[in-house]
């Protein structure tokens, strides 16, 4: 469907663009949704930043979330399905635990001398390269509501048809593709190799040039 990030990015800029779609700031989120949010924010003419937030996947099956953290502390979890599954307290806060310490160590590294883009009062427009659970849009909903944003629009290449719905805290959730028999992102993409912090901290540093 897609030949990488980039052609994602771009396909999904001009969409939103023909939709008329406004916003203050595009957040992409760390790692592989910033290569998509860069082309987002080129076509659309605004500023990029990241919102940093994590998975938290089943201890045995890590791929499957069962929530998700993101910066300020914000904290997300499926209790249905955690109740269901049998995770434990113990187990929960384990996964929580190696999570929380990633995702401290990925803002620092980002972060660095770049300070966060003021939300306060304005329309952050959130993209990832893929929505498959919705856990991780909903954590960086989150994220973008307790940093001021006063409207928060959620944007991706492709996504699961339910997940789409069950993303949390979102004004408007937009996916270019959500096909029926939606199975995994990176499906859609003919190239889904892995981003790099690096990658990422060269996107946020052009988009500031840029700027």
């Amino acid at each position: 469907m897609f030949s990488d990030r980039k052609d994602a990015g771009q396909r999904l800029g001009r969409y939103l663009v023909d939709e008329g779609i406004r916003a203050s700031v595009v957040l992409g989120l760390p790692r592989g949704g910033v290569p998509v949010a860069a082309e987002v924010a080129s076509c659309l003419g605004l500023p990029l930043d990241v919102i940093v937030v994590r998975k938290l996947g089943l201890p045995y099956h890590p791929e499957v979330a069962m929530g998700a953290i993101g910066e300020d502390g914000v904290r997300i979890v499926d209790a249905d399905l955690i109740r269901r599954l049998g995770v434990t307290t113990a187990q929960l806060e384990a996964v929580e635990r190696r999570e929380r310490q990633t995702l401290e160590a990925r803002v620092a590294s980002l972060r660095g001398s770049r300070p966060r883009l003021d939300l306060s009062g304005k329309t952050a427009l959130i993209v990832d390269d893929g929505i498959a659970t919705g856990a991780t849009a909903s954590a960086a909903c989150a994220v973008a509501r307790r940093f001021g944003a006063a409207r928060v629009i959620v944007a991706a290449p492709v996504g699961a048809r339910d997940a789409m719905h069950q993303v949390e805290g979102a004004d408007r959730v937009i996916c270019l593709r959500p096909p029926a028999d939606f199975r995994a992102v990176g499906e859609y993409y003919r190239n889904f190799d892995p981003t790099t912090d690096a990658e990422v901290a060269a996107h946020l540093d052009a988009a500031r040039v840029g700027s």
